[in-house]
């Protein structure tokens, strides 16, 4: 299948500019898997057509296919589409297309279970991929996004240090409460192999001077790390 062109993608600062360091901060979320638990609670799969919105490198794409009849990425990177298609080889009901989250390349009422982790759908500003979600999910669907939890736990106090031009925890809990969506705070956790991983993963996340002194002060491979699943049924 040839890509699509694909305009107005919102660049990532780190998986797009370092794919191979953030497959390590994929391996190290969750290691629990509480998320992925409270992903299920709201949401079942099993047999059902899932999109994976801003797939990346289609780190989580296999997951998804263990249980569901069809599984869909997209994403805008061309190379991670590269990358995402060489992850699924071998499995005939995934398929991975470019384009973007205002601009999702599928039918409309065309996927029953919506998956965006840190992709795109970071409270206001994002209405018109809001937009999109209404359009290709079933009624009877739910959409899932994943974002940073700035309000608590050490790596939202990172966070806010690290991006204090973003709106704060609580505008943008009313952004997504006003809009009818469901927060679920949730404690994933980092947990690295080595320090080494660490080091390299907080480089891609912070500038420099941030990430300098995260390192000078944190100790050890785990990272208390709390998420917002942020849920809406269709």
């Amino acid at each position: 299948m040839s890509d699509r062109p694909v305009t107005g993608a919102v660049p990532s600062p780190n998986i797009w500019h370092h794919t191979a360091t953030y497959e390590l901060e994929n391996r190290a979320a969750d290691p629990d898997g509480r998320l992925w638990s409270a992903m299920e609670e709201r949401a079942d799969w099993r047999g059902r057509t899932v999109l994976d919105l801003g797939c990346g490198s289609g780190f989580h794409l296999p997951r998804f296919a263990e249980y569901a009849a069809g599984v869909i990425g997209v994403e805008p990177h061309p190379g991670l589409v590269r990358l995402a298609r060489r992850r699924i080889r071998g499995l005939p009901q995934v398929d991975v297309r470019s384009g973007t989250a205002q601009d999702v390349p599928l039918p409309d009422a065309s996927v029953d279970v919506v998956h965006a982790r840190w992709a795109y759908f970071f409270g206001p500003g994002c209405e018109p991929g809001l937009a999109e979600l209404d359009r290709v999910v079933r009624r009877g669907g739910t959409a899932l996004v994943i974002d940073n939890d700035g309000a608590r736990s050490t790596f939202g106090g990172w966070f806010r240090r690290g991006y204090p031009h973003l709106p704060p925890p609580a505008e943008i809990e009313r952004f997504w409460a006003q809009r009818g969506w469901t927060r679920t705070p949730v404690d994933m956790g980092w947990r690295f192999e080595s320090r080494a991983d660490l080091e390299a993963v907080v480089r891609i996340e912070f500038k420099r001077e941030v990430a300098d002194e995260i390192l000078r002060h944190h100790q050890g491979l785990d990272v208390d790390y709390a998420v917002n699943l942020w849920s809406k049924d269709f």
